[in-house]
C-alpha cells in the first residue's frame, strides 16, 4: 500500500513520486499493452472492491499436458507414466485455464468457486516421453561443463534450438502456452507501432527505465521472428540496436563508453542482456556487419565497463563496480546477469578475450553475493519487492549458464534455501497486493515473477509454476520456455493457510483464510531487525496489513523519492533516511512512542503457532470454526523510554476477525497508528471505528480501553514538531492514520478488526476475553 500504489502489478506510466521514483524506474512487473488499460484510480493504494474484470489476454483453450523429458520414464513404469499423463491432459482439457480472469484492479487471478477433483490435485510433474506433450530431452550433455565451452548450436541462452523446435507442438497442444504466445505477439504488434524507445537520463536513477523497456522489446521482437521468420521483427529489432547504439538520427546520449550510464550499471547490464538476446536468439538472421555492429556495440558500451567494475585498480571501479563487494541483494545478481548473458552470446565470435574474463570473475562474485540474497527461510534481503528485480537476475544468469554451458556451477545450490525464496513469493502476496514493507512501488516493465518457473522446475516445485501461470505478468518469452507444461495439479491443494518467517532479520507471519477468494481475511506482520536490509526498509518492527472483502483495509505508504537527499545516506540512527515520513516510525503501521523513530539497534523475539490447517483440492475454503493462528512480538528493543513492548497478532473466530493486541511500559507518551484510505468514522464514545471502501465495511473496536483511550484520526502527514526532512515530504493525498493516544504508563490496548462479511449476522462475530500475551493458545483469547 503506497501512495498512489497501484496493487502488485500496475501498469500505469504516471508516478505520483516525480522523476526520483524508483519503481518507475526499478520496479517489478510486466507491462501487457494487450490488454485494456486500466481504470483511473485514486492517489494512494487501490483498496476499492474491483468494479470490474477483465479476461486474461489469450483463449481459455484446451490444452495437453506433457513433462520434461529430462524425466524419462523407464520400460518399468511407463505404462504408470502413460497414464498418468493422459488422467493430466483430461483434466486440462475440461477445465483449460483454471482462473476465469484477471482482476482489473489488483491484476490477480480470478477463480471460479467450484470443485474439481481431476484438475484440482496435488502439485506433480507427470512423467511422459511423449515430445506432443513434453519438451523433448536436451541433446547438450556435456560430461565436464565449463563456463567457456558453448554448446555447438544457436540459440544458446535460456531457449536453445530443440526448444525453438518443440515449441509450436507445445503451444497448441497447451492452453496456458498459447494464451502466452498469443499476449506476446500482442505485445509485439503493439511495441512496432511505437517510435524507439528514447533516452531519458532520471537524475540519480540512471537510464533504467529505457534499458529495461529495451530489453522488453528486445525480447518480444525476437520471439516473434524465431516463430514466424517473418523479418519484419528482425528489421524492428535492428532498429531498436541502432537506436541504443546512438546510430539513428539525433544519437541516445553521449558520445563516448558512458553511453549506457555504468555509474548506475543496472543500466549498463540490462542494455548488455538486451543486447546478447538479440545477438544469440537471431544469430543466423543477421549478416556478418550486423553481427560484428551489435557484438561491438555490447563490448565497447557494456563488457569493457564490466571490466572496469571488476578492476581495483581503476579509478573508475568504486563508481561502476560497488555492488560486486558484499551486495547480497538485486543489484549483484542484475549486473552479474547482464555481463554473463553478454559474455556467453558472443563466445566463439569475440576475439579480444573479454567474454572469457569476465565469465571467470561474474560467475564467482554471484556465488559470493547474489546466490545468498534470500535469508534461511527464503525472505529476499531488501523488500517484497526488490525480489522480482533479484530473482529476475538470478534465474536469467542460471538459466542461460545451464543453456549455454550445461551447468549453472552451483548457482542454485550454494546457498541451500535459495529454493524457499518462492515460497515466500507465494506467502508474501496476499489478495489485493504484496505485504509491501519498506521500499515497494507501481510494477513495469520487463522484470516478473516469472522465474517462479524457472524454480518450479530446477527444485522441483511444481506449486511455484503453478501459482505463477495464472498470474498477469506470466505472459512473456521466459514463460515459454521456462514453464514445464507436464505440470499438473493445483497449488493450493495440501497448501497451509499460514507461514511463519523465523530468520531473525526478518521474523514475519502471513496468515489467511483462503488462496484463492479474493475477497479472503489476509494478515501480515512483521518484526525483524532494522538494519542489514540495504537501506531499503523502514523503522517498522511491529508493522502490519490487513486485506479482506476485496479491500486493502490497513498498509503500506512505500517508497520515497530516491533522488531526495540523503534517502540511501545509510541506516544509523541519525540517518537522513529516518527524517522522512514514508521511512520513519511515524509513518508504519506501529507503536509510536514520544513521537520517535524506533531505535535500529532492535533485536525482537518472536513466537507463534498455527492451527496448520491447509487448503484442499477446491477453489471454495470452508474454514473450520477452531483454524487460527497467532504472531506475538517482543519488540522491547525496538524502543527508547520503554521498559517492555510486546505486540500479538490472533486471527479468531475462524479467521473472520483480526485481534492486535499491544502491552506497553513506557515512560513517554504512546501512539498506536495504523494508515488507511477508507473513510472513517469515530463513534460518540470513541471506541469503534468504522472504515467504509465503496461498499465495504470493516469495524475497529477497542475493547477494554484503558481509561482516556480514543479513536482519533487524522491526515497522513508529519507532525509540525517534527525534525525537517532535507527536502519536503512526497504528499499522502487520500491516507487517513487511525490513531488512539495516550500518556506515559503501562498499558494494554486491544483492538479487534471485524471486516463485515455478507450474509454473517451480528451474532456471529464474537467479541474475545481479554487474555494476556503470555497465554495466548490457539484456542485463546476466543
Amino acid at each position: 500500500m503506497a501512495a498512489n500504489y497501484d496493487a502488485l502489478g500496475s501498469q500505469a506510466r504516471s508516478s505520483p513520486y516525480g522523476s526520483g521514483d524508483p519503481y518507475y524506474n526499478e520496479s517489478s512487473g510486466y507491462i501487457t499493452p494487450a490488454q485494456q488499460p486500466k481504470k483511473t484510480i485514486s492517489k494512494w493504494v487501490k483498496f476499492g472492491i474491483p468494479v470490474a474484470v477483465v479476461v486474461i489476454v489469450g483463449a481459455v483453450l484446451g490444452g495437453v499436458l506433457g513433462s520434461h523429458a529430462s524425466k524419462n520414464a523407464s520400460a518399468s513404469n511407463s505404462a504408470a507414466a502413460s497414464a498418468a499423463a493422459t488422467s493430466a491432459i483430461s483434466a486440462k482439457n475440461d477445465i483449460g485455464r483454471f482462473a476465469t480472469a484477471t482482476d482489473s484492479q489488483y491484476l490477480v487471478p480470478i477463480y471460479p468457486m467450484t470443485t474439481n477433483t481431476a484438475a484440482f490435485t496435488t502439485p506433480t510433474f507427470v512423467s511422459t516421453t511423449n515430445t506432443n506433450l513434453a519438451w523433448p530431452q536436451d541433446p547438450f550433455q556435456p560430461s565436464n561443463p565449463s563456463p567457456t565451452q558453448v554448446r555447438p548450436d544457436r540459440p544458446r541462452l535460456i531457449a536453445p534450438s530443440y526448444m525453438w523446435d518443440s515449441l509450436p507442438t507445445l503451444i497448441k497442444n497447451d492452453p496456458y502456452l498459447s494464451g502466452w504466445n498469443a499476449t506476446i505477439f500482442g505485445n509485439a504488434t503493439q511495441y512496432m507501432a511505437l517510435p524507439p524507445v528514447a533516452y531519458f537520463l532520471d537524475g540519480g536513477n540512471g537510464i533504467l527505465d529505457p534499458a529495461r523497456e529495451i530489453k522488453q522489446r528486445i525480447k518480444a521482437f525476437s520471439y516473434a521472428y524465431r516463430l514466424t521468420n517473418d523479418t519484419k521483427w528482425l528489421d524492428r529489432t535492428y532498429v531498436e540496436l541502432q537506436n541504443a547504439a546512438g546510430n539513428l538520427t539525433g544519437g541516445w546520449g553521449p558520445d563516448n563508453s558512458t553511453k549506457w550510464n555504468p555509474t548506475h550499471f543496472l543500466d549498463t547490464a540490462e542494455l548488455t542482456a538486451a543486447y546478447a538476446i538479440a545477438y544469440d536468439w537471431l544469430y543466423d538472421a543477421w549478416t556478418p556487419s550486423q553481427r560484428s555492429s551489435i557484438m561491438a556495440t555490447m563490448i565497447t558500451y557494456g563488457l569493457s565497463n564490466g571490466v572496469i567494475a571488476y578492476s581495483p585498480g581503476n579509478p573508475l571501479q568504486v563508481l561502476y563496480g560497488w555492488w560486486n563487494s558484499n551486495i547480497e541483494g538485486n543489484w549483484n545478481c542484475v549486473c552479474n546477469n547482464g555481463l554473463t548473458m553478454g559474455a556467453l552470446a558472443i563466445l566463439g565470435d569475440d576475439t579480444t578475450g573479454i567474454a572469457a574474463q569476465l565469465l571467470a570473475l561474474t560467475i564467482p562474485n554471484a556465488l559470493q553475493n547474489c546466490a545468498l540474497a534470500p535469508s534461511s527461510d527464503g525472505t529476499w534481503s531488501e523488500t517484497a519487492n526488490y525480489w522480482y528485480f533479484g530473482t529476475t537476475g538470478h534465474a536469467e544468469m542460471a538459466s542461460s549458464l545451464l543453456t549455454a554451458t550445461g551447468s549453472t556451477y552451483d548457482l542454485l545450490s550454494v546457498n541451500p534455501d535459495f529454493q524457499l525464496t518462492g515460497q515466500y513469493h507465494m506467502y508474501v502476496s496476499g489478495p489485493g497486493s504484496l505485504f509491501n514493507y519498506g521500499d515497494c512501488g507501481p510494477n513495469k516493465y520487463s522484470t516478473t515473477a516469472n522465474s517462479m518457473m524457472f524454480y518450479g522446475q530446477q527444485y522441483n516445485m511444481p506449486q511455484y509454476q503453478l501459482f505463477q501461470r495464472d498470474q498477469f505478468d506470466a505472459a512473456e518469452p521466459w514463460s515459454m520456455f521456462w514453464y514445464n507444461p507436464a505440470v499438473t495439479g493445483a497449488f493450493w491443494d495440501g497448501l497451509a493457510l499460514d507461514h511463519f518467517f523465523d530468520n531473525s532479520t526478518d521474523q514475519w507471519a502471513s496468515m489467511r483464510s483462503s488462496w484463492t477468494d479474493e475477497n479472503a481475511l489476509y494478515v501480515a506482520v512483521k518484526a525483524g531487525t532494522l538494519q542489514g536490509h540495504q537501506t531499503h526498509n523502514d523503522l517498522d518492527c511491529g508493522d502490519f496489513v490487513v486485506d479482506a472483502l476485496g479491500v486493502r483495509w490497513f498498509g503500506e505508504l512505500g517508497s520515497g523519492d530516491y533522488n531526495s537527499v540523503g534517502y540511501f545516506s545509510n541506516d544509523t540512527q541519525q540517518s537522513q533516511r529516518w527524517l522522512y515520513y514514508r521511512k520513519m516510525t511515524e509513518g508504519q503501521n506501529t507503536i509510536l512512542v514520544n513521537q520517535q523513530n524506533q531505535n535500529v539497534a532492535a533485536a525482537p523475539t518472536v513466537r507463534h503457532d498455527s492451527s496448520a490447517t491447509v487448503q484442499g483440492s477446491s477453489t471454495v475454503m470452508n474454514v473450520p470454526g477452531d483454524s487460527s493462528a497467532y504472531f506475538i512480538a517482543d519488540l522491547t528493543s525496538a524502543y527508547f523510554d520503554v521498559t517492555s513492548f510486546s505486540r500479538g497478532v490472533h486471527l479468531i473466530n475462524g479467521r473472520k476477525q483480526v485481534l492486535i493486541q499491544d502491552e506497553i511500559n513506557a515512560s513517554a507518551p504512546i501512539m498506536w497508528r495504523a494508515h488507511t484510505n477508507a473513510s472513517v468514522s469515530v463513534s460518540s464514545d470513541g471506541f469503534t471505528a468504522t472504515l467504509t471502501i465503496g461498499s465495504a465495511t470493516t469495524t475497529v473496536q477497542m475493547l477494554n480501553p484503558p481509561s482516556g483511550a480514543a479513536f482519533t484520526h487524522t491526515d497522513a502527514v508529519r507532525f509540525s514538531t517534527d525534525p525537517t526532512p532535507p527536502q519536503p515530504d512526497q504528499p499522502n493525498d487520500g491516507v487517513t492514520v487511525l490513531i488512539i493516544s495516550l500518556p506515559s504508563g503501562s498499558y494494554t490496548l486491544e483492538v479487534l478488526i471485524s471486516p463485515q462479511w455478507p450474509g454473517m449476522s451480528s451474532s456471529s462475530y464474537t467479541t474475545p476475553s481479554s487474555v494476556p500475551l503470555s497465554q495466548w493458545s490457539l484456542t485463546s483469547p476466543s
